[in-house]
């Protein structure tokens, strides 16, 4: 049987086994031990909030996976490993018999379905290899179809083939595709002035750089001489698609060497939605086709929808984020300050620190249409950077006007717990300003945290040690509580203004409120009230005991400029008695 094995008697196969159970895990690990025919590298994954740092860091073959271990139903579980492991091979454990969940945890993604009571030694390893076969020969084929590129090779039954399986996976599991149709304006010039042999390197260099923009999930294949076919599944909106796209004309917008040359082509794009364009490989070929031609009335690289609403709203996303890449680069960024004011004292404790986009052509563009847009594209990543630095360097310029240092309070994005250096980067911003941490507070909602709980209580905590605080902004609008968030080294509360301003109007808007504080309180939280606006609020949050307020009754969001006047001349008194 060894003489059989190809590959896998050289080198061990490299296993990522998620379960919880120590026992389970070490039974596992047993039982390949027991193994003839099978060397294995085990890496042990106890813990959902370690999956992404192990995915990410660890090298394997195929993932062992415990299916009570989940965040979310099987099906979901099963899509976010094929996207996160980028395809790798899943063999799944249960308590229920094969006979019963195989082909459900199939049809889900899964390689195979083993139940627990039944596993030994032979079935464990029969699995494997069969999974590690299988793996090979789909990269067999996809070496095959790269060579197919290569050598002008077109097969559109296979295309046709690969168009309709696709269109039964998204009906199955109630997904959308897109299909994109792309042709090379004006490819024939390249044959007529380099040769066809030239005209096959560029066909092969940029069917590369292509390729490398999309998912394993995703297929790349020629249909055509001078047309390449995409078909990207599992997309949830136009903005998914619209990011592929910022990525492939980025692509096609570059130029590639052949012997010698820097050759640069356009390209028209065409793009059909599955179910919106048709329900058959054939109805969305068409749409994708005419869409392409559309393409073609504009110059340079360009794309078009088949539904024109459509293409109309991924034209301004894309536009949107291509301004707003520029802005970053061409300080049209800008940081405006809104004290919070001490309901005792009257002293402004503190501001937020809250982004605006001066653009060129727009004027003030309104946060809510462009941080969206600055998280899809993931510019919101250096954006959340530069916001600390430009807070750090404001915190250094209150000794040159000598004023009082204040806690300036920055808003973190969800986004940026993807990435995962984000505490050495903040740390060293902060390091390199030569500010004392606790006049930095991060603000973070609850939806941030909750996307991933325990990385996000790491990267908390570390920061918390080098002395930053933490505030949890909008509470009350998410699903969570302060109970499930006390493990966090959260020492704020904001209330969010859509209670505050409710007050006189709704009665469970004051009961929410007197929740919130008492809870606060009682956990050692301080507690701040957004969209103060009247009197009557300010009394009434100044009533049960809120610490602060930050809201128009004091002072708008203001410039810089503005903020070191308002400072300079605020007299810290009774807010009542204003």
């Amino acid at each position: 049987m060894k003489q059989e094995l190809g590959v896998w008697d050289r080198m061990p196969v490299r296993l990522l086994v998620l379960t919880a159970e120590p026992a389970d895990f070490l039974r596992y690990r047993a039982l390949l031990a027991e193994h003839p025919d099978l060397e294995t590298d085990v890496t042990w994954c106890p813990d959902l909030g370690d999956c992404d740092d192990l995915i990410n860091n660890t090298r394997f073959d195929l993932v062992l996976w415990d299916c009570g271990m989940q965040s979310g139903s099987a099906s979901e579980f099963l899509q976010y490993l094929s996207v996160a492991t980028e395809e790798k091979p899943v063999i799944a454990f249960g308590a229920e018999t094969e006979d019963r969940c195989l082909l459900t945890f199939r049809m889900d993604g899964a390689v195979d379905y083993l139940c627990k009571g039944d596993l030994n030694a032979w079935s464990l390893g029969r699995a494997i290899l069969s999974a590690c076969y299988r793996q090979q020969a789909t990269e067999a084929l996809k070496g095959q179809l790269r060579q197919e590129v290569a050598s002008g090779f077109i097969n559109r039954d296979l295309f046709f083939d690969r168009l309709h399986q696709a269109i039964l996976r998204a009906e199955r599991h109630e997904q959308r595709l897109a299909l994109l149709h792309i042709n090379l304006d004006d490819f024939r010039s390249i044959n007529d002035s380099l040769g066809y042999q030239a005209g096959d390197q560029f066909i092969i260099k940029l069917a590369d750089r292509l390729s490398r923009q999309l998912r394993r999930v995703d297929s790349l294949m020629r249909i055509g001489g001078d047309e390449f076919a995409i078909i990207i599944e599992r997309i949830e909106s136009s903005l998914d698609v619209s990011s592929v796209i910022r990525k492939l004309v980025g692509v096609l917008n570059e130029p590639i060497p052949v012997e010698g040359k820097n050759i640069l082509l356009t390209a028209s794009l065409g793009v059909a939605t599955y179910p919106e364009a048709g329900h058959s490989p054939e109805a969305l070929l068409r749409q994708a086709n005419r869409a392409m031609f559309e393409a073609k009335r504009d110059t340079g690289t360009s794309y078009r929808f088949y539904n024109r609403e459509l293409h109309l709203t991924v034209g301004r996303q894309l536009a949107l984020e291509a301004d707003l890449r520029n802005a970053l680069r061409g300080n049209e960024l800008e940081l405006y300050y809104q004290p919070r004011i001490d309901l005792v004292t009257g002293e402004v404790r503190g501001v937020e620190c809250l982004l605006r986009w001066n653009h060129p052509e727009q004027g003030l563009v309104p946060p809510d249409q462009f941080i969206p847009a600055a998280e899809r594209s993931g510019l919101i990543v250096p954006i959340g950077y530069w916001v600390i630095e430009q807070a750090c360097e404001r915190l250094r310029a209150l000794k040159e006007h000598q004023l009082d240092p204040i806690i300036f309070a920055v808003n973190l994005s969800f986004r940026q717990f993807h990435d995962r250096r984000m505490t050495e980067t903040i740390f060293r911003i902060i390091y390199n300003a030569g500010i004392d941490t606790s006049l930095i507070e991060l603000e973070l909602t609850e939806s941030a945290m909750m996307h991933d709980p325990d990385y996000a209580q790491r990267c908390l905590r570390e920061l918390n040690q080098l002395g930053i605080s933490f505030a949890l902004d909008d509470f009350g609008t998410g699903f969570s509580s302060l109970s499930n968030l006390q493990h966090l080294p959260i020492s704020l509360v904001k209330i969010d203004k859509s209670f505050v301003q409710r007050l006189g109007e709704a009665g469970d808007a004051e009961h929410i409120i007197r929740a919130i504080i008492s809870l606060s309180h009682s956990l050692n939280m301080g507690v701040v009230a957004e969209g103060g606006e009247t009197r009557e609020q300010i009394r009434f949050l100044r009533d049960q005991h809120c610490d602060e307020v930050q809201g128009f009754y004091f002072a708008r969001p203001m410039p810089w400029r503005n903020l070191i006047e308002y400072l300079a001349a605020h007299e810290p008194q009774s807010v009542m008695a204003r």
